[in-house]
């Protein structure tokens, strides 16, 4: 997306209007950000009484008026829901981009998953958005994000001029493979969390076919499969060379990608951390289709294309940092060329263990997550007030507080946690909310005010620290 609009590269100004009603944490000081009850776009009960169990464990004033403003936040401002032929339809979109990312929807409600089971609205939003993104998929799979009204032409502006047509319905058309495995996760943790086989019907496993086959065009066995993408733009990593197939590859098995999740062009296009993904989601793919459809021909595609692709990564995702230490490379390209950096968006690198594709206590994630947190990696930098990873798409000296969040998942000490915990509460530049990236010296310098995948991943790390380690949250940071 192009600078200087209102992008994921922007400061956005959005207007949250504040809560008339007493506000968790108003004691000590803090109103909430949240809208007024009745500006709310859905209501969880589930969801409300969540917050109020939770923040009972958050000894932290400001951590615990973040964590009220972040967690519901999906919810608050972001969900539409319709009925389309009788059924629930359900539109997420990002925060300030008035577009359903498939990524993004996905992870912004994960982290109500676990409460599905006891509230039924919650089920409704989760078929809505499983049946929302499966008619996305059947449109395009190669899209990675989609318009409220499907006959709608895009109205991102930095989409407008893109060399090859969009279909209606389609925002944007950059080749993320982990656009489809977002889907395949979010699957598999509604099926986990309720044994509900409501979602999972005849379009749904048309569209997870059609994502399973998606992937196979991309590992280009056979030519360069039909995807192609430019746009005109001065920023090179918003279009794909060599008359938009992207960088060349070897057929090896990995599935070859246009853009990372930060939607910047790979540079090589074997993106390691999202076929790691891809493994991990093809396989969560398949206990769905056995166990809620039955569908063993479905699950035996998905897990014949997870094992190729792993034996692929076995052998050519490694590389050695100039110290010798053996690590996961970003991305490779089959002839041998890796490049060693980290992205905060996930997936990453750092989050392999937060995905389920590593063990967080595996040797080669440790020396790869440790690399990635520091000077071996390019886009990782410490300044005054915070330290941790950023990437291009916004530039140097920028952390992504969505790296915090990912190292306190994954790592096993008290002490780390507590130190993310800390900088996460200080990176909001008193807005009560998790931005896209800050300035490390000075976090009142931010990009994206309205990023409800941010605050929802934080709202799921202090739920889960809430669960597993609540003498962490007790005390005052």
């Amino acid at each position: 997306m192009i600078a200087k609009e209102i992008s994921r590269r922007t400061v956005i100004g959005a207007a949250l209007a504040l809560a008339a009603t007493p506000a968790l944490g108003q004691k000590s000081g803090f109103v909430s950000h949240r809208p007024k009850p009745a500006e709310r776009k859905f209501v969880s009960k589930a969801v409300e009484r969540e917050i109020v169990r939770v923040s009972k464990k958050i000894g932290d004033p400001k951590l615990r008026w973040m964590f009220g403003n972040c967690y519901p936040n999906t919810l608050d401002t972001t969900v539409a829901m319709r009925t389309i032929d009788g059924a629930p339809d359900a539109f997420v979109r990002t925060g300030d981009i008035n577009a359903l990312w498939l990524r993004d929807s996905s992870a912004q409600v994960k982290p109500y998953l676990h409460l599905a089971r006891q509230d039924a609205d919650l089920r409704r939003l989760y078929h809505g958005l499983i049946a929302r993104q499966s008619r996305s998929i059947l449109l395009d799979p190669y899209a990675n994000a989609y318009m409220e009204d499907p006959t709608a032409k895009t109205n991102l502006s930095w989409s407008l001029d893109d060399r090859f047509p969009l279909k209606p319905g389609v925002a944007e058309r950059k080749w993320e493979i982990d656009s489809l495995c977002y889907p395949m996760r979010l699957a598999h943790g509604y099926w986990q969390a309720t044994r509900d086989r409501t979602p999972f019907d005849a379009r749904w496993a048309e569209a997870a076919r059609l994502s399973i086959a998606t992937f196979r065009e991309q590992q280009r066995k056979n030519g360069k499969g039909p995807y192609r993408f430019q746009r005109k733009s001065n920023i090179p990593s918003e279009s794909l060379p060599l008359d938009g197939y992207g960088a060349p590859s070897r057929s090896v098995g990995l599935i070859h990608c246009g853009f990372r999740p930060s939607d910047d062009a790979c540079v090589l296009p074997f993106l390691i951390p999202s076929n790691y993904f891809a493994v991990t989601a093809l396989r969560e793919l398949a206990v769905v289709a056995n166990a809620a459809r039955g569908d063993a021909a479905l699950a035996t595609e998905a897990v014949a294309l997870a094992d190729e692709v792993a034996a692929a990564l076995r052998q050519y995702a490694r590389m050695r940092l100039p110290d010798g230490s053996e690590v996961i490379p970003f991305e490779v390209d089959g002839f041998g060329n890796a490049i060693f950096m980290d992205d905060a968006n996930v997936p990453s690198l750092s989050s392999l263990a937060y995905l389920g594709c590593f063990r967080a206590s595996d040797p080669l994630f440790q020396r790869t997550a440790a690399a990635a947190w520091s000077e071996n990696n390019p886009y990782w930098s410490r300044g005054k007030v915070v330290e941790g990873i950023g990437g291009p798409h916004v530039g140097l000296g920028q952390v992504w507080p969505m790296s915090l969040v990912m190292r306190a998942f994954t790592v096993g000490d008290d002490a780390t946690i507590r130190t993310c915990l800390r900088m996460i509460r200080d990176s909001d530049g008193g807005t009560g909310f998790i931005h896209e990236a800050v300035d490390d010296d000075n976090p009142s310098k931010f990009t994206r005010e309205w990023f409800a995948w941010a605050n929802g991943l934080f709202g799921e790390l202090i739920v889960h620290l809430a669960d597993t380690r609540p003498h962490l949250l007790a005390d005052t940071l």
